[in-house]
């Protein structure tokens, strides 16, 4: 590690001790798949959040709950076995630019899904292995996947890829709460094939903020570029975990405004 990033390192572990706390929870989108033990209700909890986690988080944890109370708080159960009929108060849902068309089309595609498969891992790496450096095919592969079936024009919007520049910022946040795994107990920790190490850092226009501050990269684009320019620093301060510096850097981008 060079030596410049020792007091980089040193401020970013002191951050994610304060935040990478079970306190946390609470206020943050990933209360809303906590509320769950079953791993595909974690799943489809956690895609929910993740995918309509912009705005007030405040509003983004209500309307995400909303969806769970509307899916009788059984997910998984709710996306195999509904009829049509149950779908009727779906089509009052909206969320910022995310409406009832997408969310309609998400359900489809969620059933689609685990009617052939027991974990949504497999919409990512099919393969039992995934030996990349990062989960940038992963992504590519599930942009490509998610919209294989017929689709509305309008939601592959809520479903970015690095194939399209794009910093993939909610999806990225969605393979860490999946992927990583500590004592803490505020990641999940329950998909096997992707590892911790190969995890690309979630970056936003306030990570991209504080990022540049410290000089991790060089300008303040939200773009996959930069995510992987970031990641590559970050795993020089803890090769294993890199992706554990999204609650220093959320933190200090949100809360403390670096």
């Amino acid at each position: 590690m060079d030596e410049w990033l020792i007091p980089i390192k040193k401020l970013l572990d002191e951050k994610v001790r304060l935040y990478n706390q079970p306190s946390f929870i609470k206020g943050d989108p990933i209360s809303v798949p906590h509320r769950f033990t079953k791993q595909q209700d974690i799943e489809i909890a956690g895609l929910f959040a993740a995918v309509l986690a912009w705005g007030n988080r405040t509003t983004i944890i209500n309307n995400c709950n909303k969806l769970m109370q509307w899916m009788d708080n059984n997910p998984h159960e709710f996306i195999i076995n509904h009829h049509e009929s149950d779908l009727k108060t779906f089509l009052k849902f909206v969320h910022r630019t995310f409406n009832a068309t997408d969310l309609l089309y998400f359900i489809h595609l969620l059933k689609y899904h685990y009617t052939q498969h027991d974990s949504l891992e497999d919409a990512f790496v099919p393969a039992k292995k995934y030996n990349e450096e990062t989960v940038e095919q992963a992504l590519i592969h599930f942009h490509n996947y998610f919209f294989s079936i017929e689709h509305p024009e309008r939601t592959r919007k809520h479903i970015a890829t690095p194939a399209r520049k794009s910093a993939c910022k909610r999806i990225n946040m969605y393979l860490r709460w999946m992927v990583r795994k500590d004592k803490q107990g505020v990641d999940f920790g329950i998909w096997k094939k992707i590892k911790p190490h190969q995890l690309v850092c979630p970056l936003d226009v306030h990570v991209a903020r504080v990022a540049t501050r410290l000089e991790l990269i060089d300008n303040e684009k939200s773009d996959w570029k930069n995510a992987i320019l970031l990641t590559e620093r970050l795993r020089e301060m803890n090769p294993k975990d890199p992706a554990v510096y999204d609650y220093a850097l959320f933190g200090l981008g949100m809360a403390e405004r670096l």
